[in-house]
C-alpha cells in the first residue's frame, strides 16, 4: 500500500474567506482536508471559515483575509507536494531550510492565505517515535508583582496571555511559552532564558520601537547564533537568538 502523508502537528485556526464553498473544496480536493461543515479537519489540524473581510489572530486582532500564515508539519513532505500536485495544486518547489532544519514548499490557498508544509531532516524518523518524552520547555521567571508582568510582556514584548490568576500569569508568542511567577523565598532573584528567532534583527527593531529594555544591536558569534538580549521591567534576562549557517 502507497504511504499517504499526514499532517502530524496541532493546528487550529480561523480563516477569513469569501467563498466558503469554493475554500472548503479547495482544502478537500487539493490538500486532502476532510469537510466538518465550516470547517475542514486533517489530523490534528482544523481551520474554520469565517465570511468575510476578516478574522481574529492569536492576540484578537483583525486579521485581513488573505494576511494569514499557516504551518503544517508533515511526515512526508516530498509526497504531500507530490499529492497536492497530483490533484491540481500549484506548489513552490520543495527548498530546504538550514536555520530551522526543515524541508518545506509553499502553496497559496484561493483568497491568498499563505500555506507552508514542512519536515524536519536535522532528526530522521523523530516524528515517528512514540517514547520520545520531551517536548517542550516552560521557563519560570519570578516578578514581585506579576500582574504588572502580564501586561507588560503583552504590551511591550509582544506576548499573548494564555492564562493569568493571581500569582501566575503563563503568556504565548509563536511557538514559545513562559510562566510569570510570584518571587519568593523559592524563586529569588532574577531568571533568564533564550528562544530560538525567525529574524534576530526584525524582532530586535519591533521591540525597540515597543520600548523594549532591549542590551545592544544584534551580534553575530562564531558558533553560528546572532542574539541580543532583552530585560523585563524587573531585570528578568531573555536572550533572543537567530541561527545561521
Amino acid at each position: 500500500m502507497t504511504h499517504q502523508p499526514k499532517i502530524v502537528a496541532p493546528v487550529s485556526r480561523h480563516l477569513s474567506v469569501a467563498d466558503l464553498d469554493r475554500s472548503i473544496a479547495f482544502y478537500r480536493d487539493v490538500l486532502g482536508f476532510q469537510t466538518r461543515e465550516r470547517a475542514v479537519e486533517s489530523g490534528p489540524a482544523r481551520i474554520e471559515f469565517v465570511i468575510g473581510e476578516s478574522a481574529s489572530d492569536s492576540t484578537g486582532q483583525p486579521r485581513p483575509r488573505g494576511a494569514a500564515i499557516l504551518f503544517f508539519e508533515t511526515d512526508d513532505v516530498a509526497r504531500m507536494r507530490d499529492a497536492v500536485l497530483a490533484h491540481g495544486g500549484t506548489p513552490s518547489e520543495l527548498e530546504k531550510v538550514n536555520w530551522i532544519k526543515m524541508r518545506v514548499f509553499q502553496i497559496r490557498d484561493p483568497d491568498g492565505h499563505t500555506l507552508w508544509f514542512g519536515q524536519s531532516f536535522q532528526e530522521a524518523g523523530r516524528l515517528k517515535d512514540p517514547l520520545r518524552q520531551l517536548q517542550q520547555l516552560l521557563p519560570e521567571l519570578p516578578l514581585a508583582d506579576v500582574a504588572a508582568g502580564v501586561a507588560y510582556y503583552q504590551k511591550v514584548l509582544g506576548f499573548r496571555i494564555n492564562y493569568a490568576q493571581e500569582g501566575l500569569g503563563v503568556m504565548d508568542r509563536d511557538d514559545v511559552t513562559l510562566l510569570l511567577i510570584t518571587r519568593s523565598d523559592q524563586h529569588r532573584g532574577i531568571g533568564s532564558c533564550g528562544a530560538y528567532v525567525r529574524d534576530a534583527d526584525a524582532l530586535y527593531a519591533e521591540l525597540v520601537a515597543r520600548g523594549a529594555d532591549v542590551q545592544g544591536a544584534p551580534v553575530s558569534h562564531p558558533w553560528g547564533l546572532r542574539d541580543f538580549r532583552v530585560l523585563d521591567l524587573e531585570g528578568n534576562r531573555i536572550t533572543f537568538a537567530q541561527p545561521f549557517e
